[in-house]
């Protein structure tokens, strides 16, 4: 089949824009679509504020800098499995002098070290994009915030959380002190990120930012694809999340939490990845299995139950 299950970001400025708008650019993150997008972020998550940051890594270390800052505590926790601990070259050690700890969600009442801030990560990417209830999910922040730490939101993939939590953006990020989001992984911007909370902290995190060298001197272009994407991509996530549940159906998955999952087979990673084609795109290892992240987005909304069932036994039947 040629036609794609998940979207592929090949896409221009001028192809996704059209001609490009008459707008004044930013100066060094001040001014035109970047205020604009910052204004638009704040009022989507139900904050004071928000702050655009070249990239997720740079405003996971800015905010987790400002709040060791102000509850002069650098002990970290977060689950074994969240980004910084696994993505970022231990960026928070290096750079910032924190000190991570691995934390379950079932251990955050207990731990024995007396942690000044929690990041939490909402779908939990590494565990297959798994949500936690509303229920947990409070319940996490309450037993936090009753050992005075603060509590951070790693939302890179918040956008297509609500529906799986059932809340709406600013009720989730309500439950935290800030909010971190990222505008090229659901919504196909360029790149960039923000962080959403309080005026004080954002006037804070805007410091760090220059200190952690994201003060670029113009970054409108990334600004106006992001506001694109909110435009364009967030009012369809419900229809991607809903899709996610056919084709996962269809291939005898059980039902994503999101319009990703991933999905773990035996066998060699690049035999897998040549056999599936455009159907599932790579694979790579991970552990005792080849892993592959399966995302559903307009492209996909185009197979129907049958055509991914039929594609998934014409896989299956090539191994």
């Amino acid at each position: 089949m040629n036609r794609q299950l998940s979207g592929v970001r090949k896409k221009s400025l001028l192809e996704m824009l059209g001609p490009v708008p008459d707008v004044d650019p930013d100066r060094y993150g001040e001014g035109g679509p970047v205020s604009a997008l910052e204004s638009r972020v704040a009022q989507l998550l139900g904050t004071e504020a928000a702050l655009f940051v070249p990239t997720g890594t740079m405003a996971q270390q800015i905010a987790l800098r400002c709040w060791a800052d102000r509850t002069h505590n650098p002990i970290v926790a977060m689950h074994p499995l969240a980004h910084p601990l696994n993505h970022e070259d231990d960026a928070l050690t290096v750079l910032s002098g924190l000190r991570p700890i691995k934390v379950r969600n079932s251990e955050v009442g207990t731990c024995p070290e007396p942690f000044g801030t929690l990041l939490v990560e909402v779908p939990d990417r590494e565990a297959g994009f798994v949500l936690p209830t509303w229920d947990e999910l409070t319940s996490i922040v309450d037993l936090a915030r009753e050992r005075d730490a603060v509590v951070h939101l790693d939302g890179a993939r918040l956008w297509e959380s609500t529906f799986g939590l059932g809340k709406p953006l600013e009720e989730i990020a309500g439950l935290f002190d800030s909010v971190y989001v990222s505008f090229y992984k659901s919504l196909e911007g360029i790149s960039g990120a923000a962080l959403a909370g309080t005026q004080d902290f954002v006037d804070q995190a805007r410091v760090w930012r220059h200190r952690y060298g994201g003060m670029l001197f113009q970054q409108w272009p990334a600004a106006l694809s992001a506001l694109h994407g909110l435009d364009t991509v967030l009012p369809r996530l419900g229809a991607y999340v809903e899709h996610a549940k056919v084709v996962a159906g269809a291939m005898g998955l059980p039902e994503p939490h999101t319009h990703q999952f991933a999905l773990h087979l035996p066998g060699d990673p690049a035999r897998l990845t040549e056999v599936s084609g455009k159907f599932l795109g790579g694979f790579w290892r991970d552990g005792q299995l080849a892993k592959t992240e399966i995302t559903v987005a307009g492209p996909a909304l185009e197979w129907t139950a049958d055509e991914v069932r039929e594609a998934w036994e014409e896989f299956q039947s090539l191994l």
